[in-house]
């Protein structure tokens, strides 16, 4: 399991990051966020107990519509779910997304569970929806903001310090085995690519593995889980990682025609030599008017007449034209 470390170090992940939106686009949707909870489940008996208490077919996502919580990057995805006892009661499901230290961590779950983890009854002596949060971590370091949050208090306190449930899961513990046996490719790829983001050596062998599963996807999700995966990945791996992961999946990008690692680096390859092309044109249009305006100059000094000035520029031009096609 992920280890604790208690020592205060400066906050990685105070701010939203972009890579957040691919943890956002991959599990707000709950038959993928299913096998995330049952993945992690194997990994974190805290998870493992809470998924047998519910009815996960019954899982419903809270839209973003219903958060209260200004747009500040706070608490990822929000879910429902009824218990599996059948009794008419549902529990709350907070899936947060750490890529670094975040003292304020706990802080934020807070606020939106306290926002959104609501049910208005006059039949309720309280509103609050019991939830689970957990914590989804896949940082450079080993980090864990529960590790020393009950020191020192009373043990009557005991698992009572936070307002909700709360669980930790590094996502290196959950194993490559179960990621590449994972009924849902997209899920299995997902966690390895997050899981190796700063391991390129594991990336290269482990997501390679997935290209039989990915050729029996559609064509339209393939496609567009290879190019998630490669826009994510940019944020982590050198080009160099991004040229090898191509030609892994080159046969596959043939087939399906997504933006594969290998073609944002073309991509931009192609982009910088427009560019370029595009600066030196522009330099060489401005020496062409420079030289231009010299030549005028030069030649109303000499006191020519406008209209012989106008015929010099014009055999000028014929030969400049001349030049080029010989070109």
């Amino acid at each position: 399991m992920g280890n604790t470390d208690p020592k205060t170090k400066k906050d990685e992940a105070s701010e939203p990051k972009p890579h957040d939106a691919f943890f956002r686009w991959l599990f707000s949707d709950v038959g993928r966020l299913r096998h995330l909870l049952e993945l992690s489940g194997k990994v974190n008996k805290d998870i493992g107990e809470f998924i047998s208490e519910v009815n996960l077919d019954t899982l419903v996502r809270i839209p973003d519509s219903y958060s209260e919580v200004e747009e500040t990057g706070e608490a990822d995805l929000a879910f429902r779910v009824e218990v599996a006892s059948g009794a008419p009661l549902l529990v709350g499901i907070l899936a947060e997304h750490k890529s670094g230290r975040d003292s304020g961590t706990l802080d934020q779950i807070a606020r939106y569970v306290n926002s959104v983890m609501k049910i208005y009854s006059e039949h309720r002596a309280f509103s609050g929806l019991p939830t689970m949060a957990i914590i989804f971590y896949n940082g450079r370091e080993n980090w864990n903001p529960l590790g020393s949050i009950e020191d020192r208090y009373p043990s009557c306190f005991r698992g009572r310090i936070l307002p909700f449930a709360c669980s930790f899961v590094n996502m290196v513990d959950i194993p490559d085995s179960d990621c590449l046996a994972c009924e849902d490719t997209a899920t299995g790829m997902g966690i390895i690519a997050m899981k190796y983001a700063y391991d390129k050596e594991n990336l290269l062998q482990v997501l390679p593995q997935f290209k039989e599963p990915l050729q029996r996807m559609p064509y339209d999700k393939a496609a567009c889980l290879l190019a998630k995966i490669s826009i994510y990945l940019k944020e982590y791996v050198t080009k160099d990682v991004l040229k090898e992961l191509d030609m892994a999946f080159v046969s596959i990008g043939q087939k399906y025609g997504f933006v594969s690692a290998g073609d944002e680096f073309r991509r931009e390859i192609a982009e910088a030599r427009i560019k370029a092309r595009t600066e030196e044109q522009a330099r060489a249009e401005f020496e062409r008017n420079q030289d231009r305006a010299d030549t005028l100059a030069i030649l109303r000094k000499m006191g020519l007449s406008e209209q012989k000035i106008t015929e010099v520029c014009t055999e000028l031009d014929e030969l400049q034209k001349k030049r080029r096609e010989q070109a």
